[in-house]
């Protein structure tokens, strides 16, 4: 690397020359992580965005109640247990995680004293540990302390199979070890390349021993407080009706000085996208909304008023849709899409590939997206440097029935295919939601053309998003042909969205359906790619491993991404909010504030 160069660039970034996300991006395409290139900033001078946000408010409170619409309510409020933006989104009002990725792709601390570095001793030289200094002065919203030892429990906690956490993948794999009282070492069995994954950002709200330790394994979804929360965020519970409403005050001993600006809090459930942007851009009835998954034409209608203003943020967000390889209609073993089974069309690749040809990504994007989403043919479309070059979109209906009839579907005389006695009559389902309607039926439209007969399942998305292991329909069960949904980019490494088609993340009845990988498809090259990936230090080969990975999927139409998202909500004229691309929605709500 030109080393006057670079230099160069930071005085740009320095003078407002060049933005801190154009030179993390530069640095990124150079071999370098965003982490890095973020610390390269701060060790030239530089502030990170963390430190150069204006922050107003000089007291704690005094900014009455802030009332926020979540149309998904949240059902639960522990992190290790929200398979669904909304959990964890609604979580994080409560628990903090050790640190958080900022919009620029910058690990910040919130929970720990500073982020480790190699400067500072935290990453050991050989890449196999990582050393966590606690902020001292934290406490519980029962004013317990936070300590060493509330991270070691939640490592034990997490990586329990019996407790069946979202994350125990991440904490299965790695030991925590006590050092002091407020010291806390990683400890890898191989060199790991990326290490801010275990207690960092999403899904990594840190909960308290003395609240859960009674609570381990099978019982854990027992503990009071999964609906109850005891964090260390700037809000503390009052009321939680699930799906409803959440009802929070300004928590007086929260740690960070003149935070939270609001006294109270509240999260109304329910509704859908439209009504809640009119709540917030027309009638004025509350501050801010989540998820604005709507026609971008009816947002700008909204936004029109001029009482509010929608916040867009270029994320790394995927919409996309699952091919089920597994039955979802006979029981083997006494479980329905069992990883047994195969699915009688879809286990068929050439199949697979012939219904992402059916999918019309342009007309999605032009007529129903519009500025909050962009078409993608790829699963991983960030950081740049990580997005395949190899894919691109096709929308072709007379290329896929020429590749059904090779593969043996004849239409039959109701137009609809079919082989061995089986008619292509499937199940297509995702959440309820006017936007996934419209685009389902423009999927559906294109299937009918080439003999497919889709039958349209909404499902409410406080169902469809819950990790309730008695309901019929949920995502995570997958018990159709079809689904579509969203997932987000949860780090700037792409590891963590990868790890949806490995072998061991296969959702199951053994893990009560809280295995990530739900199409239930498997392959020996990309599971041997994504354990060398782990540990690969060489960031061109890595690279290299992440886009394969991401061709292998695509290519073999697991999955079929139609558009990347931005993350969009809505807030009234005087609000000041803060967004992050890599994390969720209130990743920074103590720093939110209304202007005088």
């Amino acid at each position: 690397m030109d080393e006057n160069k670079l230099r160069g660039w930071i005085e740009d970034v320095r003078e407002g020359r060049m933005p801190r996300r154009r030179f993390v991006e530069r640095l990124v395409s150079l071999g370098l992580t965003a982490p890095i290139a973020g610390q390269l900033l701060m060790h030239a001078g530089v502030a990170n965005s963390q430190t150069a946000f204006n922050y107003k408010p000089t007291k704690r409170g005094g900014g009455g109640q802030l009332k926020l619409l979540m149309w998904q309510g949240p059902t639960l409020l522990n992190p290790y247990f929200g398979t669904g933006a909304k959990d964890q989104v609604g979580s994080r009002a409560f628990y903090e995680p050790l640190a958080q990725w900022d919009n620029d792709a910058n690990l910040v601390p919130v929970l720990a004293a500073e982020i480790p570095t190699r400067e500072n001793g935290g990453v050991a030289a050989d890449g196999k540990s990582v050393t966590w200094k606690l902020k001292r002065g934290v406490t519980w919203h029962d004013g317990k302390p936070f300590t060493a030892d509330d991270v070691v429990f939640n490592w034990e906690y997490a990586r329990d199979p019996a407790a069946a956490s979202v994350s125990m993948t991440v904490y299965a794999e790695i030991k925590v070890e006590k050092v002091d009282s407020h010291t806390v070492r990683l400890v890898f069995d191989k060199p790991r390349p990326f290490w801010a994954q275990a207690f960092v950002a999403a899904g990594a709200g840190i909960i308290p021993k003395h609240h859960f330790a009674a609570y381990m394994g099978a019982k854990s979804r027992d503990a009071p407080a999964n609906l109850k929360p005891v964090g260390t965020g700037p809000y503390r519970i009052v009321d939680f009706k699930p799906g409803d409403l959440v009802r929070a005050e300004a928590y007086p001993g929260y740690h960070m000085p003149n935070r939270p600006h609001f006294d109270s809090l509240e999260i109304k459930g329910g509704g859908d996208p439209t009504s809640a942007a009119r709540a917030v851009l027309q009638t004025g009835e509350y501050d801010w909304a989540w998820n604005m998954q709507m026609e971008d034409e009816v947002l700008k209608r909204f936004e029109a008023e001029r009482k509010g203003h929608s916040i867009i943020t270029v994320a790394p967000d995927v919409e996309f849709v699952y091919l089920n390889v597994s039955d979802p209609w006979t029981e083997v073993d006494g479980e329905r899409a069992s990883p047994k089974s195969k699915h009688f069309a879809f286990g068929d690749t050439s199949v697979r590939q012939a219904m992402a040809l059916l999918m019309d990504r342009e007309s999605i994007q032009q007529y129903i997206y519009g500025r909050t989403g962009a078409v993608t043919a790829n699963w991983i479309n960030a950081p740049a440097r990580y997005a395949s070059k190899n894919t691109k979109p096709e929308f072709d209906i007379d290329k896929a029935q020429r590749m059904l009839e090779a593969a043996g579907w004849k239409k039959g005389g109701d137009g609809v295919r079919e082989k061995g006695g089986r008619k292509m009559k499937f199940v297509f389902q995702t959440s309820t939601n006017p936007v996934r309607q419209k685009v389902q039926t423009v999927i559906k439209q294109a299937c009918q053309k080439a003999g497919i007969d889709l039958e349209l399942k909404s499902v409410s998305a406080s169902v469809f998003f819950s990790s309730d292991v008695a309901n019929p329909d949920t995502n995570t069960k997958f018990w159709a042909d079809l689904e579509m949904f969203a997932v987000t980019g949860a780090s700037p490494d792409p590891l963590r969205s990868l790890d949806r088609y490995v072998s061991w993340e296969i959702a199951s009845k053994v893990n009560k359906w809280q295995g990530r990988n739900l199409t239930r498809w498997h392959s020996d090259e990309y599971d041997k790619l994504y354990r060398a990936a782990e540990f690969e230090l060489d960031p061109v080969k890595r690279a290299a491993m992440f886009i394969r990975m991401n061709d292998i999927v695509v290519n073999e139409a697991v999955v079929i991404p139609l558009i990347r998202r931005s993350t969009v909500s809505v807030a009234k004229s005087k609000m000041v909010t803060r967004a992050s691309a890599w994390d969720t929605d209130f990743w920074a709500l103590q720093d939110w504030y209304r202007e005088a």
